[in-house]
């Protein structure tokens, strides 16, 4: 455990103690990711390729014995939060990021586990509404520590579908498996493919560093009004086009048979969005292939080419970008990055950007000085480095 990891986990159960009165039995940890490519492919049954960051979601946690769930965020101005666990209900009291811990609870318990109270403290270092995924991480950390400290015997894969449900069916968010996939399965030094249909994943070494390069993000610190509700709208097109196409799901399209498939739809009087979103998803899942195909062949610069591809995939056909991430993607091609695009469900969040080691200060410049002359608000850009999924650190 390095020392940043210490100290949080040390802040964490001090913070803990300061709530409850008592040392915590343990601290844990999952982490936020970026998606290197493969967005809105998750709910089609297709392919992504997250890594986890080293910004995490923290949770000290002991167990009680009458059926309390006592939850604290030393990010929020709330006290804590006490519910009865035997009365957690879907989209309920427990509102706010609360529900999502509380959703985790309910979620195991639904699966049969025999999951008691608990008293919780989180601390995180994961940016909210950066499209980081800082949900998830808190859901998966969460899940991690009841797992140890009842012994369930889960496997990362099988926490991260239970989270997956505390947030689907608990929650209210139509999420995808991916997020909760990579906190959970993510390994250091690389990124995860993973195939949402059957959850087979594999490890692709991902070390930019030892190639000369460096992956950044540009969190944009804007999140669009325009994003509620269209995450779900897209999800629904999506599988009115399967059905339409008579496919279970979109990731059934082969590639080489797409402008058929398109012509079909249009014939078949679909709406223009439909057509659209299906385009984009059948050759989103292809990038992610040819992304897997280029990493494994050594030609990680060549991948650039397929990120700027996947933004302009997302702004023309899905329609989920917004103006500071197209600044972000364009004015970072500018200035020499091998590539770049948004990641996440969009309309702010954040971008990942693909350059040479020798350019990040070149690059970062760019992107702030576009920024400051549009009058947006100024971006955090940061380095993502592959880090490893959920575990315990205390």
């Amino acid at each position: 455990m390095n020392d940043t990891a210490a100290g949080a986990a040390g802040a964490t159960a001090d913070g803990f103690a300061a709530l409850y009165g008592a040392r915590p039995e343990g601290v844990w940890a999952a982490p936020g990711r970026v998606n290197l490519i493969g967005e809105y492919t998750d709910f089609n049954d297709g392919f992504v390729m997250p890594l986890a960051l080293p910004h995490t979601t923290v949770v000290a946690v002991s167990r009680r014995s009458d059926g309390l769930l006592r939850l604290h965020s030393a990010d929020t101005r709330q006290g804590i939060v006490q519910l009865e666990i035997a009365g957690l209900r879907p989209r309920s009291e427990a509102g706010g990021w609360a529900a999502y811990p509380a959703g985790v609870v309910w979620a195991l318990r639904e699966a049969g586990h025999e999951v008691g109270g608990a008293d919780i403290h989180v601390t995180s270092s994961v940016p909210t509404g950066a499209g980081l995924s800082s949900s998830a991480a808190l859901e998966v950390a969460t899940a991690a520590a009841l797992d140890d400290l009842y012994g369930l015997g889960l496997s990362p894969a099988g926490a991260a579908v239970l989270a997956q449900r505390a947030e689907n069916e608990f929650v209210g968010v139509p999420c995808g498996v991916m997020d909760q996939m990579a906190s959970a399965c993510c390994t250091e030094g690389h990124a995860l493919y993973l195939d949402t249909r059957d959850l087979t994943q594999r490890q692709v070494p991902f070390d930019l560093a030892a190639q000369g390069l460096r992956l950044l993000v540009v969190d944009t610190r804007v999140k669009h009004e325009l994003g509620d509700g269209a995450y779900a709208e897209r999800r629904a097109g999506c599988e009115a086009g399967a059905r339409a196409l008579g496919v279970r799901a979109l990731r059934d399209v082969p590639y080489a048979e797409l402008p058929a498939a398109l012509a079909r739809l249009e014939a078949a009087g679909q709406p223009e969005n439909v057509v659209r979103y299906v385009r984009h998803v059948v050759s989103e899942d292809a990038r992610v292939e040819r992304v897997i195909e280029l990493l494994e062949a050594g030609g990680t610069r060549a991948t650039g080419e397929i990120l700027l591809a996947g933004h302009a995939s997302l702004r023309d056909d899905l329609r989920v970008s917004c103006a500071e991430l197209d600044l972000a993607v364009e004015a970072s091609a500018a200035a020499g990055a091998l590539g770049a695009r948004m990641t996440g469900g969009g309309f702010g969040g954040s971008a990942v950007v693909l350059v040479e080691s020798g350019d990040v200060e070149r690059v970062t410049k760019a992107v702030e000085s576009a920024f400051a002359e549009a009058g947006h608000t100024a971006p955090r850009i940061f380095e993502a480095t592959p880090s490893k999924g959920a575990h315990r650190v205390a």
